[in-house]
């Protein structure tokens, strides 16, 4: 049996988008798209998205459970790291001072960083620990809804 690699990749790529899209993140592709959403006023949650296994088994559903939240971000934006490589790129320029790290989350307000949730706090943690310290923040930065 022989499988091609870019047919399975192609569907691991579609499923991690779809899982995050499905959690009302939108996706941003271009370096265009992220200019535009990292302008909005008030606070953006973006989820840099991958195909390993800690996004799919940890920070994907990290995204999805942290929003349920009385403070929560205005705007839930991702760009996949790997796959959308100019829109993740410049999403990193806003996020000085940390190295690229994916998946990962930063948490802007007005388009300035707050704070970021690292691949380090990420891999090899349950969910629920990554849900903490991203509601940690959101009650930090965001106002109630």
């Amino acid at each position: 049996m022989n499988m091609d690699f870019n047919f399975l990749m192609n569907d691991v790529v579609r499923q991690a988008r779809e899982e995050i899209t499905a959690a009302g993140y939108t996706q941003l592709q271009t370096p265009e798209e992220v200019e535009e959403a990292f302008a909005k006023k008030g606070t953006t949650l973006v989820m840099i998205n991958s195909v390993c296994g800690c996004a799919g088994g940890i920070a994907r559903p990290a995204a999805a459970h942290s929003i349920h939240n009385d403070k929560r971000p205005d705007h839930l934006v991702t760009v996949f790291a790997g796959q959308d490589k100019e829109a993740t790129a410049k999403a990193r320029s806003y996020f000085v001072g940390y190295p690229p790290s994916s998946p990962s989350f930063a948490l802007l307000k007005d388009g300035e960083l707050c704070t970021m949730v690292e691949r380090h706090e990420i891999e090899g943690h349950d969910p629920m620990s990554v849900v903490q310290k991203l509601q940690e923040a959101f009650d930090k930065y965001c106002e109630e809804v």
